[in-house]
């Protein structure tokens, strides 16, 4: 069944199956956190978090995690379970979730998932290919390799092994090229094969009832929301952050941490103006000038002004205009890389909306059953609260 925000006469909650399972999706700074708050206080919702940056221990400002004393009024699932030197699969992710609703069930309650990742939610939604995990040890190795020959070595390599994945990704998509090299290596089958296999989608548990709720507000109002956002975040104390995080963890430019939006444009920030966090020796500096091409024709980091910012919210009025500028660019490509994070975010909620919703037919040890996902779309999150609470 599918509805869309012009027909809100009729909500969930007065009708909400003990069995049901609830997504919030909506894109970055749209209010779902409020909203989430606004359930929980009903005593009916367990919060389980869909974001694939609040899972990082100690990434705070960058990710708008909720403060400490927000998560011990609201708890929420799957906040702060890694270290930012960590990887955390989707396929990790799905069988967590899958765990975690059926403790929330057993409470009593009805597990609420909220958050921005599209990427999780059409994996619980839409499926998820049965590609195995890579082993430890491949990771490592195939990760040394990029290191040694760059990525255009894999690249090369997987045109070779995997022709039907090296057509479809872009040369410079560092992240599926090593996966798909992983992939290939532990099992001697081409990823592309894995994903031709069928899905298997919680969503399609004949014994939950899956209600999908899309909001995608206007884009103007977001995108002044994701302004505001940042603004905050700057005079928090997000380059003070990524410092910090620098001196505690043996980070590289590649790890997923790292390449969240705003981490990512932080990060090439302090190399541009030669930040001495870098000189941590558990870092090893080269990869970061390299990451952002800040490398002279020698290998050696370019020459870049000899005072450096301190690690502060803002430059002070006697730093150059040099770093002044920096900070300025820094700003304006974490804005710019928001903005298309909720573009990408968009995309992915029109097609989460178009997943087929009527009763789909599923195989158990008893027979066959038949379970539908229930989804909604909303320009306002307002319309989504009254959805659901009136």
């Amino acid at each position: 069944m599918r509805h869309s925000s012009d027909g809100l006469s009729h909500g969930l909650s007065p009708n909400l199956a003990d069995n049901s399972v609830v997504c919030l999706m909506a894109p970055t700074a749209s209010g779902k956190t409020a909203l989430a708050y606004e359930l929980y206080d009903t005593g009916r919702y367990e919060l389980i978090s869909v974001d694939s940056a609040l899972i990082y221990r100690d990434m705070n400002i960058g990710t708008a995690k909720p403060t400490a004393s927000e998560l011990a009024r609201y708890p929420h699932h799957l906040v702060d379970i890694i270290d930012p030197m960590q990887s955390y699969s989707v396929a990790e992710f799905v069988s967590d979730v899958a765990h975690l609703i059926g403790g929330c069930h057993e409470n009593g309650k009805i597990p609420l998932l909220v958050g921005g990742t599209m990427m999780y939610y059409m994996a619980l939604l839409d499926g998820l290919s049965p590609v195995p995990d890579s082993d430890d040890s491949v990771r490592m190795r195939v990760e040394q390799w990029r290191q040694d020959e760059g990525i255009s070595a894999l690249y090369d390599y997987l045109g070779k092994v995997d022709p039907v994945s090296h057509q479809r990704l872009n040369a410079t998509d560092t992240q599926r090229i090593t996966r798909a090299v992983e992939v290939y290596l532990q099992t001697d089958i081409p990823i592309s094969e894995w994903q031709r296999k069928p899905k298997q989608a919680l969503a399609h548990n004949p014994n939950q009832q899956w209600h999908a709720l899309a909001v995608m507000p206007d884009r103007v109002w977001l995108h002044e929301r994701i302004a505001q956002r940042l603004d905050i975040m700057w005079d928090e104390g997000l380059v003070a952050e990524v410092v910090s995080l620098l001196e505690q963890y043996p980070l590289t430019p590649n790890l997923p941490s790292m390449r969240c939006v705003g981490y990512r444009q932080v990060l090439e920030y302090l190399v541009h103006i030669n930040h001495p966090v870098l000189e941590q020796p558990h870092l090893d500096k080269a990869q970061f000038y390299d990451a952002f091409g800040e490398l002279d024709e020698s290998g050696s980091p370019k020459a870049t002004q000899n005072k450096v910012i301190q690690p502060q919210a803002q430059p002070s009025n006697s730093d150059s205009q040099t770093e002044v500028l920096a900070f300025q660019q820094m700003q304006n490509k974490s804005l710019y890389a928001t903005r298309q994070l909720a573009k990408r975010q968009y995309t992915w909620l029109r097609k989460l909306t178009q997943l087929p919703s009527e009763n789909l037919v599923v195989e158990t040890s008893s027979g066959t059953s038949a379970n539908k996902i229930e989804i909604a779309s909303f320009t306002t999150m307002t319309q989504a609260s009254d959805y659901l609470l009136k």
